[in-house]
């Protein structure tokens, strides 16, 4: 089995200088946990919900919000985004894929083509489900 059989095919593409602010409603309205950042149709970075949460001011829409904590909404993606993601190929299979999560403690891993075209992106509950559905079958 590989990546290709179990990736998810569509993918939330951002820009370099997309804001905190755009990125957050990204996240919530779609319900997804990682963009992928690119520039000039190159992937550059990966941003997670949790990189979000953890550069938005806890401050945001309630009492104590101050123009600091807005200010925070400003951050561009380049700020927060991890440089040189790791990427596998649409043939890697799963198994390595999995290796992959493990040893470079990453969450998510786009999907590249030879020629650096995005196909997709798999995380690491892609590959968990994957896992659970060949146990349940045995």
């Amino acid at each position: 089995m590989t990546v290709a059989d179990i990736m998810t095919k569509e993918v939330i593409m951002i820009g370099m200088d997309d804001s905190l602010q755009a990125i957050h409603k990204m996240f919530e309205k779609h319900k997804f946990h990682h963009v992928l950042v690119m520039e000039n149709e190159e992937l550059v970075g990966v941003i997670s919900d949790r990189d979000v949460l953890r550069k938005i001011s806890p401050f945001i829409n309630t009492l104590s919000e101050t123009f600091r904590d807005l200010g925070t909404l400003n951050t561009k993606a380049h700020q927060i985004m991890t440089r040189k993601p790791i990427a596998v190929d649409e043939n890697t299979d799963v198994e390595s894929a999995a290796s992959i999560f493990l040893t470079k403690n990453v969450s998510c891993l786009p999907v590249v083509s030879p020629a650096g075209e995005v196909k997709g992106i798999l995380s690491w509950k892609d590959v968990l489900r994957f896992s659970l559905q060949n146990v349940v079958r045995r």
